[in-house]
């Protein structure tokens, strides 16, 4: 059930403000009953709060309303199979409006107001980059889900992780081959104007001059900009692939100009699913997309050779065949990245009972048992496919989907294989003091 803003549901699973002060004043009422025991002495019995940093407004918000309902079913999941070494688990939300500054308070708040055991969920790279100072000030472990290279950089703090999806430099180091062979060899990028579309305006060219192509132009544009024709006379006219991956509210627009813009005569096209995150691929005007490919972490439509666990991820996520929620095809979801909120929170658990985590105190053994894991199998606790850990950059590595659009919809053409997307890491956060 969605609330009035459209967001899941997550009365059974969070504490709301309200809740909480009732909450406190049963408290103060049961305290003063024989036999009472505090939490605090009896930490085992206590729930595991996770501070979930949501993107409810701002030019996230699409990706949040998604994210929370993922990390709900999650949470659900979890805590119908017992929780973390038997204790419940419980999301408390606050919303950082997809902005950096917002975000940092949010992290602090959670940290001393909420006091949560983690910090969970962010996606906006500009937000991750904002916040993780915070995260490190106050010692409290920060999971992402964000694509973005910040974290592997290891330009970050130790307290921060991002073990349950694949960073934009390897994405693109595994994709760039197929790129090269199968779209062309001149490519103009079009990216955000922000950390995000950094790594991408980086980190292709390179990978595509080690497989005989080049970039020949790059045109960032702001991510909040609402119309977008005036950049593409930008583009040169020997371009034989557009490279795009854009975000934000104006995503539909974005594409439905760059078909105005063309017509039937178009350079190929490869995009990052980004760039059509949480709309519909069939909505009118974007008929000129027929043949193109994208990007994809997971595949937004139901595929042929789709394993158990994916079809009951897809199940318990609440999305229909082709991606849209169950009963609303309309409210089409943002698949290719929110599976890493439910591989991340499965990430937590193993850390936690590795850890033999009991609270905030463990928060330093949680750090450690997390840069021990190396690899995760597929299966329920990861849908996606299988991956591996690097605890020295804290990154994860996996497979990528390249889909083409056939016939109104996305079908999966080729995968890469872990080891296309392996790069070397550029520093070690384990020598850092906790």
């Amino acid at each position: 059930m969605a609330d009035k803003n459209g967001f899941f549901d997550l009365s059974k699973t969070t504490l709301s403000r309200r809740t909480a002060l009732k909450g406190m004043a049963a408290g103060a009422g049961l305290a003063l009953a024989p036999g009472f025991v505090r939490y605090s002495q009896a930490q085992s019995s206590a729930p595991i709060k996770i501070g979930f940093q949501s993107h409810r407004t701002g030019i996230g918000a699409a990706y949040g309303r998604w994210y929370e309902k993922t990390s709900a079913a999650a949470v659900k999941a979890i805590n119908d199979a017992g929780g973390i070494s038997g204790r419940k688990v419980e999301l408390v939300i606050e919303d950082d409006g997809t902005d950096p500054a917002r975000g940092a308070e949010v992290v602090g708040k959670f940290a001393k107001q909420h006091k949560t055991d983690i910090v969970f969920g962010t996606l906006f790279s500009h937000v991750v980059i904002g916040s993780a100072p915070a995260a490190g000030e106050n010692k409290i472990p920060y999971f992402v889900v964000s694509e973005g290279h910040h974290v592997a950089s290891t330009k970050l703090n130790r307290y921060v992780f991002q073990p349950g999806i694949t960073d934009v430099k390897s994405q693109i180091q595994a994709m760039a081959p197929w790129i090269a062979a199968n779209a062309g060899k001149k490519v103009t990028q079009i990216f955000p104007d922000f950390a995000f579309g950094y790594d991408h305006r980086d980190y292709l060219p390179p990978a595509l001059k080690a497989q005989g192509a080049d970039v020949i132009a790059q045109i960032a544009i702001p991510p909040t900009e609402s119309s977008f024709t005036k950049y593409f006379p930008q583009i040169p006219a020997e371009t034989e692939v557009i490279y795009h991956v854009m975000v934000g509210p104006a995503v539909l627009t974005f594409v439905k100009e760059l078909g105005e813009f063309y017509g039937s005569q178009r350079p190929q096209l490869f995009g990052f699913i980004d760039s059509l995150e949480a709309v519909d691929i069939n909505s009118p005007g974007l008929e000129f997309l027929d043949g193109s490919h994208f990007w994809e972490g997971s595949p937004r439509y139901a595929q042929p050779d789709d394993s158990a666990a994916q079809k009951a991820y897809r199940a318990a996520v609440g999305i229909d065949d082709n991606g849209a929620a169950v009963g609303d095809p309309k409210d089409v979801s943002t698949a290719a990245h929110m599976f890493g909120c439910w591989e991340t929170l499965y990430v937590v658990k193993k850390a936690m009972e590795d850890a033999g985590y009991k609270g905030p105190e463990d928060r330093a053994k949680l750090v450690e048992a997390t840069e021990a894991l190396k690899e995760f199998a597929e299966g329920p606790e990861h849908p996606q496919g299988p991956k591996t850990f690097n605890g020295k950059i804290h990154q994860c590595f996996g497979i990528q989907n390249i889909s083409k659009v056939e016939g109104g919809k996305l079908k999966v053409v080729h995968k890469t294989k872990i080891e296309d997307g392996l790069y070397e890491p550029e520093g070690d956060y384990t020598t850092q003091a906790l």
